[in-house]
């Protein structure tokens, strides 16, 4: 199965928590903040969206940034996956 997003919607799969802080401290799980950083998983068509024309700026394997509270977590399989429309990624990541 695959998710194919509709309008301006993204599929985005979260990229891991890092563990370890920069100065060497390990992190409990409790402690991890969610990352915003995601990759990419599958682009919709864009089109009209609420009378407006939307053109998809981002493309599948892309890395990019969100916003923290954004979109709808979906678990397909093993898999978790975040939903986001385009207008809630903040920046492309290079």
């Amino acid at each position: 199965m695959t998710l194919v997003p509709l309008g301006d919607r993204v599929v985005l799969k979260q990229c891991e928590a890092e563990e370890t802080t920069k100065s060497g401290i390990i992190l409990t799980a409790k402690s991890q903040e969610k990352p915003q950083e995601a990759e990419v998983i599958a682009v919709g068509p864009g089109g009209m969206v609420d009378g407006k024309e939307v053109t998809m700026q981002v493309k599948a394997g892309d890395k990019v940034i969100y916003s923290k509270y954004a979109g709808n977590e979906v678990k397909l399989g093993d898999e978790e996956y975040i939903i986001v429309k385009q207008s809630d990624i903040l920046a492309i990541v290079e």
